[in-house]
């Protein structure tokens, strides 16, 4: 069984783009706070990537930004592939089945009124999580062949 159930605030605003199908795929990480505290005393957080599809990554795209908390039902995907000096990469990530908005409409207007919350973690510039470029312009395009989905076969 492959179920993940987490619940964090985004990192970074969602990222919305298209397959080649005009399928919406969003990404963006979410930071979700340890269960204990480390040798200091202090609580530690753990950074995760995020996959969503479809209308869900609209939705993401339209509705979230950098420290909204959700919470994400899904599943654990790791894939590989050769970036462009012929290294092997790895990703990790979550694929979301469900992304559920924790935050009130009135707490996202004030989190995307409110300037001065740049580091919502009160992270320090070493600590704070760093966007990479290790994913390539389209990181699905070796996937194999395109896989056609109709909507009368989606289980919902």
């Amino acid at each position: 069984m492959n179920k993940v159930v987490l619940i964090g605030r985004l990192t970074r605003d969602p990222e919305l783009r298209y397959t080649s199908s005009n399928i919406p795929v969003a990404t963006f990480s979410i930071a979700v706070n340890r269960t204990f505290a480390n040798q200091n005393g202090e609580r530690e957080a753990d950074f995760i990537n995020i996959v969503v599809w479809r209308k869900q990554a609209e939705n993401c795209k339209n509705y979230l930004n950098q420290g909204s908390q959700v919470a994400i039902d899904g599943r654990i995907q790791t894939r590989t592939y050769d970036d462009q000096n012929g290294q092997k990469r790895y990703v990790t990530e979550v694929v979301a089945d469900n992304v559920q908005f924790l935050d009130t409409k009135a707490q996202r207007e004030q989190r995307a009124n409110s300037s001065n919350e740049i580091n919502p973690y009160n992270l320090s510039e070493a600590e704070a999580p760093q966007t990479t470029n290790d994913i390539p312009e389209d990181p699905f395009k070796d996937f194999g062949e395109e896989i056609k989905i109709e909507e009368n076969d989606l289980p919902f």
